[in-house]
């Protein structure tokens, strides 16, 4: 043996203790069916519309591996959105390093999930297997409830490989699963490009059922936020006050969800104008503000993302005021254009107007008019990432989509997006008067476009200042 390939921590296992494992367990009971999942006639509806843009071809979604944390210790595990968002299958049950495949037949195709079954307790598996083991990581599934559940064929991971040899033409997710990467050999990347941007298209819309998830997270989210404003007497003159208010949001997360959607940024005073601030180690001081950004993802993997500037002490500073008022004016402005038929620029560009001349006016700018020239876009130092994004599992959904069906696209019911300004004066930019040096405001909500205009489902939430220092007062 290599004495320095040391291995698990683990002592060895004896062939008296594994035989000794293999005996005496009694027989699972037996479990009532199965209804199916209230997504599951949606993922059919998605697969549908997914498979008739590709006819003839084979295509391979897998959800993913376990990513590597350190070491031997794995993150929590969460599928692959696109695996997913065809499936429904959004729970750890099923076990990682599942695979939908869309197989030709006929003149349409067959969905079929291929999963790891339970370990079963005649092997070694389920005791040995750290990563896939139930004593090490809980029950499984079998393929026969999964199949129920989401109204899919299973089949057993193993048979995979035999599956994929078949001679169809194939397109897959890539850099998804490198053992389904080596499966299905490339023979244009543009090909399975296309698959990618079609996967995220379909993402577009939302559908009422996903909707309905989307409102459950912000609803979530709103209970968090207000969790986080309460705990602010605990965190000030914690010399990590930002991680109390982080841990807050995320325990209430956890109870409420499977967690957050992304990392918390917790920026207290000039951290704000850090735009992904999530180190989250400093404190908060009376007369901060503190900007969170924060979204609570649902079992069923949809995101919020919300973001409020907070007076630490209850109210805002007559600067922070200043600056929080014209990022209101400017998400207001934003929020007028968030319609069926605006361009989803346009929503950005009316925030940056009001933005851009706002600076005008207090002497940052020399001229609004041709800071705003596409040519120039020198407003962007105080203000440099866009104004929103769609949202749903992912929080920067759709990301793969062409620019034509998204960025240079035309909103329409369905779309869920943020709204999103956002004023950020560096505590050492030399072009912005001394006292706004260090103030950073972002206002965020979540939108979804209706049949007349849109709704603004994270109306729980105080956005005036006014609202916003009675509710921190109210709350802390």
């Amino acid at each position: 043996m290599d004495r320095l390939a040391t291995g698990s921590h683990d002592l060895p296992v004896s062939p008296a203790l594994a035989a000794f494992m293999r005996t005496q367990w009694a027989t699972p009971p037996a479990t009532p069916p199965l209804a199916a999942d209230s997504v599951a006639p949606y993922a059919a509806l998605r697969r549908a519309a997914l498979a008739e843009r590709f006819p003839g071809e084979r295509l391979v979604i897998p959800a993913g591996p376990p990513k590597v944390r350190s070491n031997d210790c794995d993150h929590r595990y969460r599928p692959h959105t696109a695996y997913a968002h065809l499936t429904g299958d959004t729970t750890a049950d099923t076990g990682p390093g599942a695979v939908l495949v869309l197989e030709p037949v006929g003149g349409g195709h067959e969905a079929v999930v291929y999963r790891r079954p339970p370990s079963g307790r005649d092997g070694d598996a389920f005791y040995r297997d750290r990563r896939d083991g139930e004593f090490w990581v809980g029950p499984r599934e079998t393929l026969a409830e999964t199949e129920r559940r989401l109204g899919v064929v299973c089949r057993p991971l193993d048979a995979l490989p035999g599956a994929l040899r078949l001679a169809v033409p194939a397109r897959a997710m890539r850099g998804v699963a490198p053992d389904v990467d080596a499966a299905v050999p490339v023979k244009d990347p543009a090909l399975d490009r296309e698959l990618a941007a079609a996967v995220a298209e379909l993402r577009l819309v939302k559908d009422d059922w996903e909707i309905a998830q989307l409102q459950a997270a912000v609803g979530h989210t709103v209970d968090g936020f207000a969790d986080a404003v309460a705990a602010i007497p605990c965190a000030l003159g914690r010399p990590r006050g930002e991680r109390w208010i982080e841990g807050t949001f995320e325990r209430s997360a956890r109870a409420s969800g499977n967690g957050v959607g992304y990392d918390t940024i917790a920026a207290a005073g000039a951290h704000g104008c850090v735009l992904h601030w999530t180190r989250n180690d400093g404190p908060l001081r009376k007369g901060d503000t503190l900007l969170l950004d924060a979204g609570v993802e649902t079992d069923t993997l949809y995101t919020a993302d919300i973001t409020r500037t907070i007076p630490v002490n209850g109210w805002f500073t007559a600067r922070q005021r200043q600056v929080y008022d014209l990022v209101y004016h400017a998400q207001e402005a934003a929020l007028a254009f968030v319609r069926p038929g605006a361009r989803f620029r346009d929503f950005h560009q009316a925030a940056m107007r009001v933005i851009a001349e706002g600076l005008a006016e207090w002497g940052i700018l020399p001229d609004a008019d041709a800071a705003l020239d596409p040519a120039s876009g020198v407003y962007r130092r105080y203000t440099l990432c866009s104004s929103g994004h769609m949202l749903g599992m992912d929080v920067h959904d759709c990301a793969q989509a062409r620019a034509s069906q998204y960025l240079d696209g035309v909103l329409e019911p369905g779309h869920v997006l943020t709204v999103e300004p956002g004023l950020y004066f560096q505590p050492d930019d030399l072009t912005v008067p001394e006292e706004l040096r260090g103030i950073a405001v972002r206002i965020e909500d979540d939108v979804v476009v209706t049949e007349n205009g849109a709704r603004l489902m994270s109306a729980g939430l105080p956005r005036h200042p006014e609202e916003v220092e009675h509710w921190v007062q109210s709350l802390a």
